[in-house]
């Protein structure tokens, strides 16, 4: 699974091995030195190219179109196939004669000899047709080409559920990111009030109870943060999958 790294000015998030958890004045940075892919703080519309492009990516590159599209050369080989198949029935032969081939009879006045066989080559079809063969052809044609105009109207299905379902993970990774970049404003704000709170706590001026509604707090933005995360970087995957090809091409040069 490739790494993301997601740019949030002025810090930076992406995904990391799980390390020790630090305290919460030591989480509020995550550095990374992996390429930035994208950035939360800016409109995905901006980064990626438009959905028209990205579909018609997909179109070429899709596991399920590739699929779809081999049905169809199989399906429209099989029709052509069919329409020669009574070809199978006849055969062709060649040979060439050389030599004294002189056919001999006996008859009352002895040894007859009835003719000389030409020498050189002989060519010939012979060709043997069954009744279901000469009367089923055309059906089976019809059969054939039958199956390959399905296999047309099904690839053409499976495409508009492709551009539906693609529209919908778009969606869904544009509001994610959305989400995500509001989450974390919310985030920092809480660590701000945490570092103001541990301050006042270190002079003397908070009681510790203080101090731990200020660390709760953080906690649980810093929790929901990071589910908003999961949720933006399952939808990149998902794009991902659809598409067939990495994040990175489908953003703009």
């Amino acid at each position: 699974m490739p790494f993301y790294c997601l740019f949030i000015s002025p810090y930076l998030y992406g995904q990391t091995p799980a390390v020790t958890p630090p305290t919460p004045a030591q989480q509020a940075v995550t550095s990374a030195n992996d390429t930035l892919y994208l950035d939360v703080t800016q409109d995905l519309s901006v980064q990626l190219l438009p959905f028209d492009e990205i579909f018609r990516i997909a179109l070429s590159k899709s596991p399920l179109i590739r699929y779809e599209n081999e049905v169809v050369v199989t399906q429209n080989a099989d029709y052509k196939l069919s329409k020669i198949s009574i070809l199978q029935s006849a055969t062709g032969f060649t040979n060439y004669s050389f030599g004294n081939q002189a056919i001999l009879s006996n008859t009352s006045f002895g040894a007859d000899a009835l003719g000389q066989i030409a020498n050189g080559y002989r060519t010939g079809v012979g060709l043997q047709l069954s009744l279901y063969d000469l009367f089923s052809r055309s059906h089976k044609i019809r059969q054939a080409k039958a199956n390959y105009q399905a296999a047309l109207v099904k690839k053409e299905s499976v495409e508009l559920q492709l551009k539906k379902d693609l529209v919908t993970v778009y969606q869904d990774l544009m509001t994610s990111q959305r989400v995500l970049k509001v989450r974390l404003q919310d985030e920092q704000a809480a660590f701000a009030v945490y570092r103001i709170a541990e301050a006042d706590s270190q002079q003397g001026r908070l009681d510790p109870k203080s101090l731990a509604i200020a660390s709760n707090g953080y906690t649980q933005t810093k929790t929901i943060t990071e589910q908003a995360k999961g949720e933006f970087l399952k939808n990149v995957y998902y794009l991902e999958i659809m598409v067939g090809v990495p994040l990175h091409q489908l953003k703009r040069k």
